[in-house]
């Protein structure tokens, strides 16, 4: 798996939604959960902390942390 992101997802000015974090969170499995988290967080580092992007992004990169660290 690599941490490329998909042509349509990165494209400048592409407003990002939860739906986007979400696509990502689906392939969650201990084995892939850092790659998984490090796009997570390249996708949302941009948003303002109040986006409702964001917050699913930064939940769903405490949840695969704690899956890559402890199964």
């Amino acid at each position: 798996m690599s941490e490329a992101e998909h042509p349509a997802r990165a494209e400048d000015g592409r407003d990002v939604t939860v739906e986007d974090v979400r696509q990502l969170m689906g392939a969650s499995t201990p084995h892939f959960a850092l790659q998984l988290r490090n796009r997570i967080g390249t996708l949302i580092r941009d948003l303002p902390p109040d986006h409702p992007a964001r917050r699913e992004g930064e939940r769903e990169i405490d949840r695969l942390d704690r899956l890559a660290y402890d199964g």
